[in-house]
């Protein structure tokens, strides 16, 4: 009878580098990498679980695709001229405000919301509110006491 999955993930964590990398010719069919092992271990414990519950939906992937497609013109220097603080372009901020739950999406250069674009969060939030907001303090993006 088959191991049980956590069974499975548990026993990564006490083997010996070399039942890893048997388990990873097995699971991969290839020769594992010269990583180190806890890339080895955390690696192997993705497999195992995709194998038995799924991968990735194709929502997932498309949505992968896009975001590779969006970097892959850029110069490296300019990939990792994002602010520190912004969210990756595609991630939706979700707050509930007295009640009612509100979707932002973040975008590459400015904010979506309600189909419009907003140059920052604290428009939006202005919007949402009718009063002046921090719109990182808003959405939870940033701890009123936090002083980066």
């Amino acid at each position: 009878m088959k191991e049980t999955i956590l069974s499975q993930l548990v026993a990564l964590k006490g083997a010996p580098a070399d039942v890893l990398k048997a388990r990873w010719r097995e699971l991969f069919d290839t020769e594992p990498p010269a990583y180190n092992r806890r890339f080895l271990e955390n690696r192997l414990a993705y497999r195992i679980q995709e194998l038995a519950y799924g991968g990735l939906s194709r929502e997932t992937q498309d949505r992968l695709k896009a975001m590779a497609k969006q970097y892959a013109n850029q110069e490296p220097t300019e990939r990792k001229a994002r602010p520190a603080l912004r969210p990756i372009a595609g991630t939706r901020l979700i707050r509930e405000w007295q009640g009612v739950e509100y979707s932002v999406t973040v975008r590459l250069n400015d904010f979506e919301y309600l189909g419009r674009p907003y140059k920052s969060l604290s428009s939006v939030a202005r919007e949402i509110t009718g009063t002046k907001w921090n719109g990182w303090v808003f959405f939870g993006l940033k701890n009123t006491l936090d002083r980066r």
